[in-house]
């Protein structure tokens, strides 16, 4: 059975958008965001996804950055009733899928028909194409909301090919360029965030206690039109301090900005950068588990100060595995 079973009463959110006629860059960038976060098209300027605090989150950004590009957009909250039901919706989500699975597929057919007769340079590039595929079909599975049936296949298709190659791709690390506070802008301070925690204000919460400020107190707003009090620092939030800058998530910005350069740390960040923003950028192998963990987290503990708590123990236990694994 698939981990989002679907409730008797299915609940979407929809984006509604126009864009400016120009630049055309901007309408293709809106167009990539909405296929990453694995929205489809139900009008022409339409896009539903699944409701949930996530995904709402993931449309909401979008909603920012349209509304910054001088389009217009709203997203609302929806129960479908007449002229679309929502298994056909679920099926255009599925449908969608499966159309990336097989792709990726494909792919593995051709990749694995010229392993036999590869030479030791022809393999070195297989190893490097067999990783890509492998990091795109995790990518693709963090927006398969209904469990599509070719993720079998492709994965398969996939172990096929890693069974015969010995090596994993190593990924570069690409670190922000940001301006580093000093100790004394952070400590001492109240950090504010929006209510619904879910991976990156989780691991902001566990950072900003672990290395920052022990005795940190954060406190949890509405996202919108909260107006800062002295003394108190935003982050990820979408006028805070702290926030995505760029394809950084807060996370990344919160660490080049504290100034911590600690290795450990860098790689804790590509992974909730991919959880975050679904881009696979660094193609962390740790990243699916740790993004089910934190899933159950938020789903078992209603309370945002719980689930900073209940998150503190992962990302400790994982700053360890990577410092261990450095030495």
């Amino acid at each position: 059975m698939n981990d989002n079973a679907i409730p008797v009463e299915q609940r979407w959110l929809l984006l509604i958008h126009q864009l400016p006629s120009k630049p055309a860059y901007f309408r293709v960038k809106i167009w990539r965001r909405l296929q990453r976060l694995g929205a489809i098209a139900v009008k022409s300027t339409v896009y539903a996804l699944p409701a949930n605090a996530e995904t709402q989150e993931d449309f909401e950004w979008l909603l920012k950055e349209i509304l910054e590009g001088g389009g217009e957009a709203m997203v609302c909250e929806a129960r479908l009733i007449d002229g679309l039901s929502d298994a056909q919706a679920r099926s255009l989500f599925d449908a969608a899928r499966d159309e990336d699975y097989e792709a990726i597929a494909n792919e593995a057919r051709t990749l694995s028909a010229r392993l036999e007769t590869a030479t030791a340079d022809e393999k070195a590039e297989l190893r490097t194409q067999t990783g890509r595929l492998r990091k795109r079909i995790v990518d693709i599975a963090t927006i398969d909301f209904f469990g599509a049936t070719g993720r079998l296949s492709a994965e398969s298709l996939i172990a096929e090919l890693e069974s015969g190659l010995a090596e994993d791709m190593e990924m570069i690390n690409e670190d922000p360029k940001m301006t580093p506070l000093t100790p004394a802008d952070l400590k001492g301070r109240v950090w504010i965030t929006r209510k619904g925690v879910h991976v990156d204000r989780i691991a902001c919460g566990w950072l900003i206690r672990r290395f920052i400020d022990p005795d940190a107190i954060i406190r949890f707003v509405p996202g919108k039109d909260y107006v800062p009090n002295p003394g108190e620092v935003r982050f990820d939030m979408f006028e805070g301090e702290i926030t995505h800058e760029g394809d950084h998530c807060s996370f990344e910005v919160l660490l080049a900005r504290a100034g911590i350069t600690d290795p450990a740390l860098q790689a804790i960040a590509e992974i909730v950068h991919n959880i975050d923003l679904k881009d696979a950028k660094f193609g962390r192998e740790e990243t699916t588990g740790i993004a089910s963990l934190i899933a159950g987290i938020c789903a078992a503990n209603p309370q945002d100060e719980q689930r900073i708590a209940q998150g503190g123990p992962i990302f400790d236990n994982l700053y360890q595995y990577f410092r261990a694994k450095r030495d």
